[in-house]
């Protein structure tokens, strides 16, 4: 499945200052670890958004927010923002708030590979 490349350009420029993210090729899509950890990720059109568990039942009362339910199921703790809801300054909010989930956990430091090179950072 391809992914929005456009989206991607947008994820990677508000993600560029910092040092600690690595981009892969995922479910089809593209995910981007912060510290290790999934934060965010393309899949289609869709931002997909790893956010705090706790907050899952606010956050989803946000324009174009939905469970994720990439296995059938949806899965705690992971969002799905369709389109319209990161249109403008919405992605950095999500984005936001993807990544403090991220800084919230303890970093992994076992198996990660090198940041992703500057040429991927748009």
């Amino acid at each position: 499945m391809a992914y929005d490349e456009n989206l991607a350009k947008r994820v990677r420029g508000a993600l560029a200052k910092r040092r600690d993210v690595i981009e892969k090729k995922m479910f089809g899509g593209v995910a981007f670890m912060v510290r290790g950890h999934m934060s965010c990720g393309i899949v289609g059109e869709t931002l997909m958004v790893r956010i705090d568990p706790e907050r899952e039942s606010v956050l989803l009362r946000e324009r174009g927010a939905r469970p994720m339910d990439f296995t059938g199921r949806p899965m705690r703790g992971f969002l799905y923002v369709d389109p319209a809801g990161v249109a403008g300054p919405a992605l950095r909010k999500w984005l936001g708030r993807a990544v403090d989930f991220a800084e919230s956990r303890p970093r992994k430091t076992g198996g990660a590979k090198s940041p992703r090179p500057r040429s991927a950072r748009a």
